[in-house]
């Protein structure tokens, strides 16, 4: 039920007029001051700029994910914004401010649900949409686009370096699949002709995942490819080193889980913990949301929203957290004390004002933002559902 909850949800927001991002014009630099930041709330956390869905190129101004990619040979940090109709670019400069250099639109019929990673120059970007597949796009096409033709357009047939077709199942049909909507492989070594190496099919469905090099602190996996997979009901992890022959090394879930969302690794360099959010256990009243019992230990925030996609950086956790907009939390006391007890807020700022009048000064629902990144220096990148995207600092210590 949690697609069709989100699918109505939309529904009922487009129905209202909501995603009408034209109606959002372009925000100047506003420190928060006093709980606010103009019309939106806020804790140490400063307004560097707001572009709409429309202004970045999106025609249907219904956004979701985000990532960026710092080129190394100049050092200009380029900014993927995913919507509904394809994925916008932009780059950030020194100022914190947006510069909207290009579009490239859907394969096929516009979806809300849409993925973008970057390996070395090239972006991945797949969809929920049948027949979409996963774009294979060249950045350096971005960063060379001049100053008369922003923002550029860019074309689905001529402008991709490859699409991968390779893709057991597309789009939301039945997990039967031989791979079983698991973890799928694309081998990217030649981006113009990206191969399928395999797949992880033994857990069934993955929602999300962080794979990486194991550096530790368990020295039997050190220096092999391991995947933390984000499955519904457990926290699978893969050893997917050889991709025709992958393993689970453990499966582990905790009484009450609604849907275990999304995580990240606290520390990349030692491996020990990672920061898992429940995406419906606040939408359905149990779980974690209603004092259950998790592996180590757990934070309850005290605003009232739902907890989506978040990242970690210098010991703080960036969650986009729908209505509630962006809230960071202090997660280094973590190594010492993993029961939680010791995790604060630090700061957040509230993209969606809709909802502040609200008796518990926010909504369950899915609205406000899907997901943010950092920008590589000390801004931080928030995408919207509705509005468009809006750059952000965090002035805490």
């Amino acid at each position: 039920m949690t697609v069709m909850n989100k699918y109505n949800s939309f529904a009922q927001h487009r129905a209202n007029g909501e995603y009408n991002s034209t109606t959002h014009g372009r925000l100047a630099y506003t420190p928060c001051l006093n709980g606010k930041a103009g019309e939106f709330r806020c804790n140490n956390v400063d307004l560097y700029d707001f572009v709409s869905h429309a202004d970045l190129g999106n025609k249907t101004s219904e956004g979701s994910s985000t990532w960026g990619r710092l080129l190394w040979r100049d050092g200009r940090l380029l900014l993927l914004l995913r919507c509904a109709d394809g994925t916008a670019f932009s780059e950030v400069t020194e100022g914190g401010k947006l510069d909207c250099l290009g579009h490239l639109p859907q394969q096929s019929t516009p979806e809300v649900w849409r993925e973008i990673r970057v390996l070395r120059d090239y972006a991945a970007i797949g969809s929920e949409a049948v027949t979409h597949f996963v774009q294979i796009f060249d950045m350096r096409k971005v960063a060379a686009v001049g100053a008369s033709e922003k923002p550029k357009t860019f074309s689905t047939s001529t402008d991709l370096t490859s699409l991968f077709t390779g893709l057991p199942v597309v789009g939301a049909a039945l997990r039967t699949s031989a791979c079983r909507s698991g973890l799928i492989f694309i081998d990217l070594t030649n981006p113009a002709n990206p191969t399928n190496p395999g797949c992880a099919s033994q857990d069934g469905y993955v929602h999300d995942a962080q794979c990486l090099k194991c550096k530790g602190p368990d020295t039997r996996y050190k220096g092999k490819d391991i995947c933390y997979g984000y499955n519904k009901d457990t926290l699978t992890i893969y050893d997917v080193t050889n991709k025709r022959n992958t393993s689970i090394i453990s499966r582990a879930s905790y009484t009450g889980a609604a849907y275990m969302h999304q995580s990240w690794l606290l520390d990349t360099e030692n491996q020990e913990y990672l920061i898992l959010d429940d995406e419906y256990d606040e939408y359905d009243g149990v779980g974690l949301a209603a004092d259950g019992y998790p592996q180590t230990g757990y934070y309850k925030s005290g605003q009232y929203g739902i907890d989506h996609n978040q990242y970690i950086a210098n010991g703080k956790v960036y969650q986009s957290n729908y209505g509630g907009g962006l809230w960071i939390l202090d997660v280094s006391s973590i190594p010492k004390d993993p029961s939680g007890k010791g995790v604060k807020e630090v700061g957040f700022f509230d993209v969606y004002p809709e909802d502040d009048v609200q008796p518990k000064g926010g909504v369950l629902d899915f609205v406000g933002t899907w997901a943010s990144h950092a920008l590589f220096r000390s801004e931080w990148m928030v995408n919207t559902i509705e509005r468009g995207a809006f750059v952000v600092k965090y002035t805490g210590k």
